[in-house]
């Protein structure tokens, strides 16, 4: 008998959750299994969920396979039809320790082969938070799960349910205890990140989740954010911004388009001047402050004329680190009912969209020579600097700590120090 093997897909929270599942497998004494954390936010994602099941069965023929993740809550009898799976679990089930004890025995003909219940129905997160995930240096903290907004595009609230929130006293003392086991930074994660404590006595916001965790956590150098809806970002949050220097200068946001037809066709609570207006004041509060963005190339119904308002918005929000999503139908969303574009349009304008990204990349590390960054070194020759630019050195340095170092070069994707 082996320890199981576990194969991510897809985001930041579903690897969080991957580590999680490891610790309540071991603990429950799972043997002999391969576990595939799934993700949906593409048929592409779904289709290499899938091929990496089927890998995953020829590599491992005698261990029992269980599928779970996003795909897996979505559509879950695809996968229990599959001749390599063994198990279908959802995402609440996933988190749960009877779950994994009832997968830990000879579970053929004893457990039901999918158990996968509503996940609308699920108000609170999961209970089981991991202490450390990530690398020797940075830890991810899960404060928020699910989604109550419906984009045209998007599958994930079907696999996640309904937003809810980590109360912040949770949060606070889970950071605590990463800083005392040495961790240099963390970085708050979530599905829908600037919804937290909407579902919580007296609603706080994400601006005041970070401005607790910086007074009550005075030790730990660096918190990041993880992807944000700019149009929910709150007061608090601005200030913090404008204010703390432990929050570090880079936000991602979660822009999709810069044409305002194509944004309400995709059902997004913002439009183009928004983006603009945000990323102006968050610049002016934090001149040093850099963005990373997703967007959608080929949206159903975009024209050239649209499309060229998405790649001008890299430029007029100052966007450096892209995140360029080709688009592709998810079966059961209002958008893929709508007219499509031609595929070697789509490829086209991703292209282009991806080199816009790595022409802004190339620029703000051109800017960085000659300057000085506190420096997180992931490994002994590789760090972040607090905008999150990678930075290569040519010698040994102490993984895990924040070293002051000037920048001498730098290449099209890196920094040189």
């Amino acid at each position: 008998m082996s320890s199981p093997v576990f194969s991510n897909h897809g985001c930041r929270l579903n690897a969080y959750e991957t580590e999680a599942m490891k610790e309540l497998a071991q603990g429950a004494g799972l043997q002999n299994a391969v576990v595939v954390n799934t993700c949906a936010v593409t048929s592409e994602a779904v289709r290499k969920a899938k091929k990496d099941i089927r890998k995953l069965r020829r590599e491992n023929p005698d261990a029992r396979v269980i599928v779970t993740g996003c795909a897996a809550q979505t559509d879950p009898d695809t996968f229990a039809q599959m001749a390599e799976v063994d198990a279908v679990v959802g995402n609440t089930e996933k988190m749960q320790a009877d779950t994994w004890q009832g997968l830990a025995a000879d579970f053929i003909g004893e457990t039901e082969t999918v158990q996968v219940d509503d996940i609308m129905s699920v108000t609170e997160t999961a209970g089981h938070l991991i202490d450390g995930f990530g690398t020797r240096s940075r830890a991810y903290v899960q404060v928020q799960n699910g989604c109550d907004h419906r984009c045209t595009f998007c599958i994930i609230p079907y696999g996640r349910g309904n937003s809810r929130s980590v109360p912040a006293g949770v949060v606070v003392d889970q950071i605590k205890r990463l800083v005392q086991r040495g961790y240099n930074e963390v970085v708050l994660t979530g599905v829908d990140l600037t919804s937290w404590g909407a579902d919580l006595p007296l609603e706080p916001k994400l601006g005041d989740l970070v401005m607790r965790i910086l007074k009550l956590v005075p030790d730990l150098p660096r918190l990041r954010i993880s992807s944000i809806d700019s149009i929910e970002v709150d007061p608090a949050l601005m200030e913090a911004i404008a204010t703390q220097p432990r929050l570090m200068p880079h936000l991602h946001l979660s822009l999709q388009a810069g044409d305002d037809m194509i944004l309400k066709r995709m059902k997004r609570r913002h439009l183009r001047d928004d983006a603009i207006a945000f990323c102006t004041e968050a610049k002016r509060l934090r001149p040093e402050m850099t963005f990373g963005a997703d967007i959608i190339a080929g949206f159903p119904t975009e024209t050239e004329a649209m499309f060229a308002n998405s790649l001008k918005l890299v430029e007029d929000c100052d966007l450096t680190w892209l995140h360029v999503f080709p688009y592709s139908p998810r079966p059961g969303t209002p958008a893929a009912k709508m007219p499509a574009v031609d595929g070697r349009a789509i490829k086209d304008r991703a292209a282009r969209l991806r080199q816009a990204g790595a022409d802004q990349v190339g620029r703000h590390l051109a800017a960085q020579i000659g300057a000085t960054h506190d420096v997180l070194l992931e490994n002994p020759r590789m760090g972040r600097t607090a905008q999150f630019a990678e930075v290569h050195f040519d010698s040994d340095q102490p993984e895990g700590q924040i070293i002051r170092t000037a920048i001498k070069g730098a290449t099209d994707t890196h920094l040189v120090a």
